[in-house]
């Protein structure tokens, strides 16, 4: 552990914005990370997990704390069942890979999602039917302020979609270095009814599928609409899909009867945010090197120079078309610094 300074945070960023961190700390452990704490006002510090749901605008004059912890592990072992334990430091789809060599069910539909096992609860993320508190047993935390260690368990997460208590009341509060799952070893649960899993399946001749055979159907989707931020810089899905009450789906019906919607209850529904911002003709829009993937309009692309800013503004220009023409307001799921 080492403290640098005037460090690019380019690498560890996956827009690929190239701004600097004015001093740099990796911590690779948890006495590591509590020496750090002692040292800093938490005040003092930018937290950096994966860096995979964050946009960087500008310079971080704080000292930027890479939370670097490795190490998985089964913490209890029973006939039906397994708690897991993941790092804050696991990237996330290799630690998903690991339990699904050892046939532990559950995360198959989380395949490929960018980003570490740290910043998972804080997101809540999700995706195809699945999100993250459907596995989650607890995680453990570091208050920054105080050194106190916390288990929180999912019903303490006050988790919502794309949301939790860690993004609103706990803000900047804790820091989480590892998270446990409860995970199936047999009688796995499926959720393939969700989006184009069944047509993914169908394509490969697969009719009855293990959970390793619907994580492959999952990359293969994913990988044949959004783009590798190794090669193109991006962060997924940078808008939540919007829940809208009945009355906004009847609008928008209107014109477009058509419009695809997953009813989350009898009073609302959510309508998918790539659809409404294709519908705007910005599917594919290109200004400088800031763009708008061509095969999935929810992702915004770096490709190649393109500043925070310029990600920043053509998310707002984004956001601006999708009101004026649906009068409907996108949240962003990407953090903005």
């Amino acid at each position: 552990m080492k403290l640098e300074k005037d460090i690019s945070l380019k690498p560890y960023n996956s827009f690929g914005i190239d701004v600097k961190a004015h001093q740099f700390i990796s911590v690779q452990s948890k006495e590591e990370l509590l020496e750090i704490l002692k040292r800093f006002y938490a005040s003092e510090l930018f937290v950096l997990g994966g860096g995979s749901n964050m946009l960087l605008t500008q310079n971080i004059k704080k000292t930027v704390l890479h939370i670097n912890l490795k190490g998985i592990e089964v913490v209890e072992d029973h006939t039906d069942y397994v708690l897991i334990k993941a790092h804050a430091g696991e990237n996330w789809h290799d630690f998903v890979i690991y339990c699904l060599e050892h046939n532990f069910g559950g995360l198959e539909n989380l395949s490929l999602i960018p980003g570490n096992v740290g910043t998972s609860p804080v997101q809540n993320i999700g995706a195809y039917g699945v999100e993250l508190k459907d596995t989650m047993a607890y995680c453990e935390t570091i208050n920054r302020q105080t050194l106190s260690e916390k288990r929180f368990f999912t019903q303490d997460c006050q988790f919502g979609y794309r949301d939790s208590i860690f993004k609103s009341k706990f803000k900047n509060q804790y820091i989480i270095t590892s998270v446990v799952f409860k995970l199936t070893k047999k009688n796995h649960q499926l959720h393939i009814d969700y989006g184009s899993i069944q047509t993914e399946l169908k394509a490969r001749g697969i009719t009855s599928p293990t959970i390793q055979e619907v994580s492959k159907a999952i990359i293969g989707i994913r990988e044949s609409k959004l783009p590798n931020p190794k090669e193109i810089g991006n962060s997924g899905s940078f808008f939540k899909n919007p829940i809208v009450d009945y009355k906004t789906l009847k609008a928008v019906q209107t014109d477009y009867p058509d419009v695809p919607y997953y009813e989350i209850d009898e009073k609302s529904m959510k309508i998918p945010a790539g659809w409404l911002i294709e519908k705007t003709g910005m599917k594919g829009y290109r200004k400088g090197d800031a763009g708008i993937h061509t095969k999935q309009a929810l992702v915004l692309v770096n490709y190649g120079t393109a500043s925070g800013k310029d990600i920043e503004n053509l998310a707002k220009l984004v956001q601006k078309k999708v009101k004026n023409k649906f009068d409907i307001a996108l949240e962003t799921e990407v953090n903005v610094f």
